[in-house]
């Protein structure tokens, strides 16, 4: 009976052992979002301040989704339907912050939005063509970017899609000619997009940019390095007073996991502290309603 008992212990210790070492296994496979992120606190509706006295929620409706060559998912909507969509975003969901591009080709359908919705109501993101550097080409893009949206005034101008880490001395003529404009009027807040981790570390280290627009998701799909890289970067940005704006939450679908646990990714990004707003570009209205019932909304 002793032994028989001594035998019972010893395969309920080896079965423990066992299932101790498969749950620390799956335990590590689990996305660090699992491990590390707070429960969701921010709201996509909540009204963040950017800086310059431009506040606005805290998620844009990106309108960029796939965008490039003046071309992106939405815009096949056409202008109109766009600008529907975009009103749809406003009036029943409460967004007032609007993503645009020259990339993309949704100028036209931001101004169809306006054309229902209150100019002042709504603070309106674009971002240049990526071979502008020179001062004349931007003052040129500048005109022809208002006259496609309708506007007087661009809330948020960016930079687009820079990879070289000597940004900051190769686009020295459009930067000069973005300080005229906001010295103008013309545009309240400036600032870059990133798609290299040295083009970003050297946004962290520019007095010019007040405004970044990040790759950020837990499992660093379509970013410019691992999450463990571009994080302590962000908080350098934060940290000199910049606003940072997280994009490519869900790893723009590219990544399994992402795209079947988006609360996990919002609780991420929303949980790091150094993450003003997001912008997050959805392929339609039902779309928006699941990524907006994820934040509670």
């Amino acid at each position: 009976m002793v032994q028989l008992l001594a035998n019972s212990m010893r395969r309920r210790d080896f079965i423990r052992g066992v299932v101790s070492a498969s749950v620390l296994a799956a335990a590590s496979r689990l996305p660090i979002v699992r491990a590390e992120a707070p429960p969701i606190s921010a709201r996509a509706t909540d009204i963040v301040d950017l800086g310059h006295g431009v506040r606005t929620t805290r998620m844009a409706l990106g309108t960029g989704s796939s965008g490039w060559n003046r071309a992106s998912s939405l815009p096949k909507l056409g202008s109109g339907g766009l600008g529907d969509y975009l009103r749809h975003a406003y009036d029943e969901r409460g967004l007032a912050f609007w993503d645009s591009a020259d990339q993309y080709g949704t100028h036209p359908g931001i101004r169809e939005a306006l054309k229902g919705v209150p100019r002042e109501k709504v603070v309106i993101l674009t971002k240049t063509s990526s071979d502008t550097s020179t001062a004349d080409g931007m003052r040129k893009d500048l005109d022809r970017f208002r006259q496609e949206m309708g506007v007087d005034v661009i809330d948020i101008l960016l930079l687009h899609c820079l990879t070289d880490p000597g940004w900051p001395e190769k686009m020295r003529g459009a930067m000069d000619a973005v300080d005229e404009a906001q010295s103008k009027g013309i545009v309240r807040l400036k600032g870059v997009s990133c798609h290299s981790l040295g083009a970003l570390q050297a946004a962290a280290k520019e007095p010019w940019v007040e405004v970044d627009l990040a790759r950020i998701n837990p499992h660093g799909s379509v970013m410019d390095a691992p999450p463990d890289q571009v994080v302590p970067v962000l908080r350098e940005m934060k940290k000199a007073g910049k606003t940072v704006i997280g994009m490519k939450v869900y790893g723009a679908g590219k990544h399994a996991a992402l795209r079947e646990s988006r609360e996990e990714c919002l609780r991420f990004v929303t949980g790091l502290g150094c993450v003003d707003a997001f912008t997050i570009g959805c392929n339609g209205p039902a779309q928006l309603k699941d990524t907006l019932a994820s934040l509670g909304g």
